[in-house]
Protein backbone atom coordinates (compact mmCIF):
# COMPACT_ATOMS: atom_id res chain seq x y z
CA UNK A 1 0.00 0.00 0.00
CA UNK A 2 3.02 2.36 0.10
CA UNK A 3 3.79 1.97 -3.59
CA UNK A 4 2.02 5.28 -4.17
CA UNK A 5 5.16 6.96 -2.79
CA UNK A 6 6.82 6.16 -6.12
CA UNK A 7 4.23 8.16 -8.03
CA UNK A 8 5.28 11.45 -9.64
CA UNK A 9 3.18 13.50 -7.24
CA UNK A 10 4.65 11.90 -4.12
CA UNK A 11 8.22 11.93 -5.39
CA UNK A 12 7.94 15.68 -6.00
CA UNK A 13 6.31 16.23 -2.60
CA UNK A 14 9.03 14.21 -0.85
CA UNK A 15 11.81 16.07 -2.65
CA UNK A 16 10.28 19.41 -1.66
CA UNK A 17 10.14 18.26 1.96
CA UNK A 18 13.78 17.12 1.85
CA UNK A 19 14.81 20.53 0.50
CA UNK A 20 12.72 22.53 2.98
CA UNK A 21 14.15 20.86 6.09
CA UNK A 22 17.81 22.00 5.71
CA UNK A 23 16.73 25.39 4.32
CA UNK A 24 14.59 26.07 7.39
CA UNK A 25 17.33 24.86 9.72
CA UNK A 26 19.78 27.23 8.04
CA UNK A 27 17.31 30.12 8.27
CA UNK A 28 16.98 29.37 11.98
CA UNK A 29 20.75 29.57 12.47
CA UNK A 30 20.84 32.78 10.43
CA UNK A 31 18.34 34.39 12.82
CA UNK A 32 20.22 32.93 15.80
CA UNK A 33 23.48 34.50 14.63
CA UNK A 34 21.68 37.82 14.17
CA UNK A 35 20.47 37.48 17.76
CA UNK A 36 24.02 36.85 18.97
CA UNK A 37 25.28 39.83 16.98
CA UNK A 38 22.62 42.09 18.49
CA UNK A 39 23.45 40.94 22.02
CA UNK A 40 27.17 41.54 21.42
CA UNK A 41 26.49 45.00 19.96
CA UNK A 42 24.28 45.94 22.90
CA UNK A 43 27.05 44.92 25.30
CA UNK A 44 29.61 46.94 23.30
CA UNK A 45 27.40 50.03 23.28
CA UNK A 46 26.67 49.78 27.00
CA UNK A 47 30.35 49.33 27.90
CA UNK A 48 31.51 52.20 25.67
CA UNK A 49 28.79 54.58 26.87
CA UNK A 50 29.66 54.13 30.52
CA UNK A 51 33.44 54.39 29.98
CA UNK A 52 35.31 57.44 31.25
CA UNK A 53 35.74 60.01 28.44
CA UNK A 54 39.10 59.72 26.68
CA UNK A 55 40.83 62.57 24.82
CA UNK A 56 39.78 62.09 21.22
CA UNK A 57 43.35 62.19 19.85
CA UNK A 58 44.16 59.02 21.80
CA UNK A 59 41.62 57.07 19.75
CA UNK A 60 41.83 58.64 16.32
CA UNK A 61 44.13 60.58 14.03
CA UNK A 62 44.02 62.08 10.53
CA UNK A 63 42.98 59.41 8.04
CA UNK A 64 42.21 56.93 10.81
CA UNK A 65 39.32 54.51 10.37
CA UNK A 66 37.50 54.15 13.66
CA UNK A 67 37.26 50.39 14.44
CA UNK A 68 33.97 48.90 15.53
CA UNK A 69 35.25 48.30 19.07
CA UNK A 70 35.61 52.08 19.47
CA UNK A 71 32.13 52.99 18.21
CA UNK A 72 30.25 55.08 20.79
CA UNK A 73 33.37 55.45 22.98
CA UNK A 74 33.10 58.45 25.26
CA UNK A 75 35.64 61.06 24.14
CA UNK A 76 36.43 64.67 24.90
CA UNK A 77 38.02 67.44 22.86
CA UNK A 78 38.95 71.00 23.74
CA UNK A 79 39.09 73.69 21.09
CA UNK A 80 37.24 76.48 19.32
CA UNK A 81 34.24 76.02 17.04
CA UNK A 82 34.74 77.23 13.46
CA UNK A 83 31.21 78.30 12.53
CA UNK A 84 32.37 79.84 9.25
CA UNK A 85 32.85 76.31 7.90
CA UNK A 86 29.83 74.74 9.57
CA UNK A 87 27.74 72.50 7.31
CA UNK A 88 24.41 70.72 7.65
CA UNK A 89 23.79 67.06 6.88
CA UNK A 90 20.58 66.61 4.93
CA UNK A 91 17.71 64.16 5.49
CA UNK A 92 18.31 63.39 9.15
CA UNK A 93 15.61 62.65 11.69
CA UNK A 94 15.12 63.98 15.20
CA UNK A 95 14.60 61.80 18.26
CA UNK A 96 10.86 61.84 17.52
CA UNK A 97 11.31 61.14 13.78
CA UNK A 98 10.88 64.64 12.36
CA UNK A 99 12.90 65.18 9.21
CA UNK A 100 15.52 67.92 9.27
CA UNK A 101 19.31 68.24 9.31
CA UNK A 102 22.25 67.56 11.57
CA UNK A 103 24.63 70.40 12.33
CA UNK A 104 28.26 69.51 11.67
CA UNK A 105 30.77 72.01 13.03
CA UNK A 106 34.60 71.87 12.93
CA UNK A 107 36.26 72.08 16.33
CA UNK A 108 39.78 73.46 15.98
CA UNK A 109 42.09 71.89 18.56
CA UNK A 110 45.08 73.57 20.22
CA UNK A 111 47.53 71.92 17.79
CA UNK A 112 45.60 73.17 14.75
CA UNK A 113 44.01 69.84 13.88
CA UNK A 114 40.26 69.66 13.45
CA UNK A 115 37.69 67.19 14.72
CA UNK A 116 34.20 67.33 13.29
CA UNK A 117 31.41 67.61 15.86
CA UNK A 118 27.81 66.62 15.16
CA UNK A 119 26.08 69.16 17.39
CA UNK A 120 22.62 67.65 16.86
CA UNK A 121 19.38 68.08 14.93
CA UNK A 122 17.58 71.22 13.79
CA UNK A 123 14.58 71.84 11.57
CA UNK A 124 15.51 72.25 7.91
CA UNK A 125 14.74 75.42 5.97
CA UNK A 126 11.43 75.63 4.10
CA UNK A 127 13.45 75.98 0.92
CA UNK A 128 15.80 72.99 0.84
CA UNK A 129 18.40 74.98 -1.04
CA UNK A 130 18.65 77.53 1.76
CA UNK A 131 20.81 77.16 4.83
CA UNK A 132 18.61 76.64 7.90
CA UNK A 133 18.70 78.71 11.07
CA UNK A 134 21.33 77.12 13.30
CA UNK A 135 21.90 78.24 16.91
CA UNK A 136 25.48 79.29 17.47
CA UNK A 137 27.78 77.14 19.59
CA UNK A 138 29.64 78.54 22.61
CA UNK A 139 32.28 81.13 21.75
CA UNK A 140 35.89 80.79 22.72
CA UNK A 141 37.53 77.66 24.02
CA UNK A 142 35.11 74.88 24.89
CA UNK A 143 35.42 71.26 25.95
CA UNK A 144 33.09 68.97 24.06
CA UNK A 145 32.18 65.49 25.27
CA UNK A 146 30.48 62.95 23.08
CA UNK A 147 30.42 59.59 21.37
CA UNK A 148 33.14 58.71 18.88
CA UNK A 149 31.63 57.65 15.55
CA UNK A 150 33.13 56.27 12.35
CA UNK A 151 33.06 58.17 9.07
CA UNK A 152 29.86 57.58 7.12
CA UNK A 153 30.10 56.02 3.67
CA UNK A 154 27.44 55.15 1.13
CA UNK A 155 28.33 51.47 1.41
CA UNK A 156 27.95 51.34 5.17
CA UNK A 157 24.99 53.71 5.58
CA UNK A 158 23.06 53.20 2.37
CA UNK A 159 22.85 56.99 1.98
CA UNK A 160 23.53 58.14 -1.56
CA UNK A 161 26.18 60.86 -1.66
CA UNK A 162 24.38 63.32 -3.93
CA UNK A 163 26.41 65.80 -5.94
CA UNK A 164 25.58 69.40 -6.76
CA UNK A 165 24.16 70.23 -3.35
CA UNK A 166 23.80 73.83 -2.20
CA UNK A 167 26.77 75.41 -0.48
CA UNK A 168 27.45 74.08 3.05
CA UNK A 169 25.14 71.10 2.67
CA UNK A 170 26.30 67.47 2.62
CA UNK A 171 24.75 64.02 2.67
CA UNK A 172 27.39 62.16 4.70
CA UNK A 173 29.51 62.89 7.75
CA UNK A 174 32.94 62.04 6.42
CA UNK A 175 36.25 63.41 7.71
CA UNK A 176 38.01 62.95 4.36
CA UNK A 177 35.39 65.03 2.57
CA UNK A 178 35.54 67.69 5.27
CA UNK A 179 39.35 67.81 5.13
CA UNK A 180 39.09 68.54 1.40
CA UNK A 181 36.48 71.25 1.98
CA UNK A 182 38.39 72.86 4.86
CA UNK A 183 41.88 72.48 3.48
CA UNK A 184 42.97 71.42 6.96
CA UNK A 185 44.01 68.28 8.81
CA UNK A 186 40.93 66.50 10.16
CA UNK A 187 40.84 63.58 12.58
CA UNK A 188 39.19 60.42 11.32
CA UNK A 189 35.58 59.89 12.38
CA UNK A 190 33.62 62.50 14.29
CA UNK A 191 32.14 63.29 17.70
CA UNK A 192 28.42 62.98 18.38
CA UNK A 193 28.07 65.71 21.01
CA UNK A 194 26.47 64.94 24.37
CA UNK A 195 27.84 67.91 26.38
CA UNK A 196 27.69 70.79 26.89
CA UNK A 197 23.94 70.93 26.40
CA UNK A 198 22.94 73.76 24.06
CA UNK A 199 21.03 76.76 25.31
CA UNK A 200 17.35 76.45 24.49
CA UNK A 201 17.74 72.75 23.71
CA UNK A 202 18.69 73.47 20.11
CA UNK A 203 20.34 71.83 18.30
CA UNK A 204 18.60 68.77 19.73
CA UNK A 205 21.30 66.42 20.97
CA UNK A 206 21.20 62.94 19.46
CA UNK A 207 19.85 60.30 21.83
CA UNK A 208 21.88 57.31 22.90
CA UNK A 209 21.65 54.32 20.58
CA UNK A 210 19.26 51.60 21.70
CA UNK A 211 21.17 48.95 23.62
CA UNK A 212 18.34 47.31 25.55
CA UNK A 213 16.21 45.78 22.83
CA UNK A 214 17.35 42.45 21.39
CA UNK A 215 14.66 42.24 18.74
CA UNK A 216 12.77 39.11 17.70
CA UNK A 217 15.61 37.21 16.06
CA UNK A 218 15.68 34.43 18.66
CA UNK A 219 11.92 33.94 18.36
CA UNK A 220 12.25 33.75 14.58
CA UNK A 221 15.07 31.21 14.93
CA UNK A 222 12.90 28.97 17.11
CA UNK A 223 10.02 29.33 14.65
CA UNK A 224 12.16 28.23 11.72
CA UNK A 225 13.44 25.23 13.67
CA UNK A 226 9.89 24.26 14.64
CA UNK A 227 8.87 24.57 11.00
CA UNK A 228 11.75 22.29 9.99
CA UNK A 229 10.62 19.72 12.57
CA UNK A 230 7.04 20.05 11.36
CA UNK A 231 7.88 19.18 7.76
CA UNK A 232 8.63 15.45 8.34
CA UNK A 233 5.72 15.24 10.78
CA UNK A 234 3.41 16.74 8.20
CA UNK A 235 4.81 14.47 5.49
CA UNK A 236 4.21 11.40 7.69
CA UNK A 237 0.62 12.49 8.43
CA UNK A 238 -0.08 12.96 4.73
CA UNK A 239 1.38 9.52 3.95
CA UNK A 240 -0.78 7.84 6.60
CA UNK A 241 -3.86 9.70 5.36
CA UNK A 242 -3.15 8.70 1.77
CA UNK A 243 -2.66 5.08 2.83
CA UNK A 244 -5.91 5.12 4.81
CA UNK A 245 -7.84 6.67 1.92
CA UNK A 246 -6.46 4.12 -0.53
CA UNK A 247 -7.33 1.26 1.82
CA UNK A 248 -10.86 2.60 2.22
CA UNK A 249 -11.20 2.95 -1.53
CA UNK A 250 -9.97 -0.62 -2.01
CA UNK A 251 -12.50 -1.95 0.52
CA UNK A 252 -15.28 -0.10 -1.24
CA UNK A 253 -14.23 -1.61 -4.55
CA UNK A 254 -14.17 -5.09 -3.04
CA UNK A 255 -17.63 -4.60 -1.54
CA UNK A 256 -18.97 -3.36 -4.87
CA UNK A 257 -17.57 -6.40 -6.64
CA UNK A 258 -19.22 -8.73 -4.09
CA UNK A 259 -22.58 -7.03 -4.56
CA UNK A 260 -22.20 -7.28 -8.33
Amino acid sequence: MYRFLLSRQWVILTLIALVLIPVMIELGFWQFHRHQSRVAQNALIADNLKATPTPVERLTSPGHTVPRDDYWRQVSATGTFDTAHEVVVRRRTSNDDRVGVHVLTPLVLADGKVVMVNRGWVQGADDQRSFPKVPAPPKGEVTVTGRLMADETTGASGIKDLKGLPDRQVMLINSTQQAALLGRTVLGGYIEQTAPEPAGDSPELIAEPDHDSIGSHMAYAVQWWLFSAGVPVGWFILVRREKRDREAAAREEDAAELVA
